[in-house]
């Protein structure tokens, strides 16, 4: 299976892709909103970094306990609570008179619920399409990433001239609704992909999965130098204020061309060899930010950058490789949450830098000293790749 319309041919991926084109809409649009109320109150890059992607701080921590929901949930149902608990945070950010601390609680709160579904979505998607088509499915899937995130940062950045940031908490509450309206009434009633208790099943399948030295490296990779990258991301409100979204945008066109690409086009065996070129592609254009670089060219360099995220792309189809079905929900809730943890850590730290530097010229050095870092960290974890180069038997044995 090879064509998108083959993959669009299977009636549960299009729904599938349909509910996550709203999802995404949603998340855009609030966490540009957030992003920018908070830089507005308390001019702080540290907190509109920490805002923007802090979150996934707290949901690391209650994945140990929750995380296994992911194979215990009946897919639709942990789709439903998801969309209703996004759904709920943009509500209650459109609340009069919040604090910056009531907008952390509300959006700590939001994580904390999500830590228990992280998975669902990717392991649903490798049971609905054939192994083989796993990543033209999960590149297609990031296609709604990335269109989503054009469209939301690009019409965001125009509402946000003309209007408060409580219309786009209003957009995000609605599409979080359609969202999981969809999900409900179109997506079949799958099992469960496990039994057991939630917190026991969690705590092992974790310390299994971080113990292997197959996979642990792998999830290294993943989280790692991306999240140091996002930290550069988490920067772009300070660096170019109200023309923030166009950068958020310039990056979601990258990403989607470089998903449509290596996805798509590029034969699994070159793309297997393309994680190092492209981990470095993601970095090296940021390199060049202290130098006060002019709107245009900033656009283009962000585009160029964000054409490595599909590195992501070969590692989890590694990811596929070596784990069993009955953990995969577990194995790919862990790699989103490793994942968000590390762009949290990456923008908190990018805006500590910024904090401390504390000058006209802060967020553009703090980029760079972060573009920097990932290319240390990819260095560092690439040789300990050659571990899952090749499908073994599943070296995480789950219950």
């Amino acid at each position: 299976m090879t064509t998108y319309r083959e993959i669009f041919g299977i009636r549960e991926f299009r729904v599938l892709f349909i509910a996550r084109l709203f999802a995404m809409v949603g998340i855009v649009v609030s966490n540009l909103a957030l992003g920018t109320v908070m830089y507005a109150e308390t001019g702080s890059p540290l907190l509109t970094a920490i805002s923007l992607f802090g979150g996934p701080l707290v949901q690391l921590v209650t994945a140990r306990y929750l995380l296994a929901s992911s194979d215990l949930m009946r897919p639709r149902t942990a789709m439903v609570f998801t969309a209703a608990v996004t759904t709920s945070t943009a509500a209650l950010q459109l609340l009069p008179g919040l604090t910056w601390w009531m907008r952390f609680v509300i959006l700590a709160a939001g994580y904390v619920a999500l830590a228990a579904t992280s998975g669902t979505v990717v392991a649903l998607l490798s049971d609905i399409v054939p192994k083989d088509a796993f990543v033209l499915a999960r590149a297609t899937m990031n296609i709604t990433v990335g269109g989503m995130q054009i469209i939301g940062y690009g019409v965001g950045a125009v509402l946000l001239a003309a209007m408060s940031p409580s219309w786009l908490f209003g957009i995000a509450t609605v599409t979080g609704v359609v969202s999981g309206s969809i999900v409900r009434l179109w997506i079949s009633d799958h099992p469960p992909r496990a039994v057991g208790k939630v917190v026991e099943r969690s705590r092992r399948i974790n310390r299994e999965l971080l113990r292997s030295p197959v996979l642990l490296p792998l999830y290294l990779m993943m989280w790692v130098p991306n999240g140091l990258i996002v930290g550069c991301e988490a920067m772009f409100i300070p660096y170019a204020a109200d023309d923030a979204g166009y950068l958020f945008a310039a990056g979601a066109v990258g990403m989607l061309a470089g998903d449509i690409v290596i996805g798509r086009f590029i034969p699994e065996a070159v793309r297997d060899r393309m994680v190092l070129p492209l981990r470095l592609l993601l970095a090296v254009p940021f390199l060049l930010f202290p130098l006060d670089l002019p709107l245009p060219v900033a656009i283009i360099l962000i585009t160029v950058s964000a054409f490595g995220y599909p590195a992501a792309l070969p590692l989890q189809e590694r990811l596929v490789w070596h784990t069993p079905d009955d953990a995969r929900g577990q194995a790919f809730g862990l790699s989103g949450t490793g994942l968000m943890a590390g762009q949290a850590i990456g923008a908190a730290l990018a805006g500590g830098i910024a904090q401390v530097l504390d000058g006209p010229g802060a967020a553009g050095w703090s980029i760079a000293v972060m573009a920097g870092l990932s290319l240390i960290a990819t260095g560092v974890l690439m040789p300990r790749l050659s571990r899952s180069a090749k499908p073994v038997s599943a070296v995480v044995q789950a219950a």
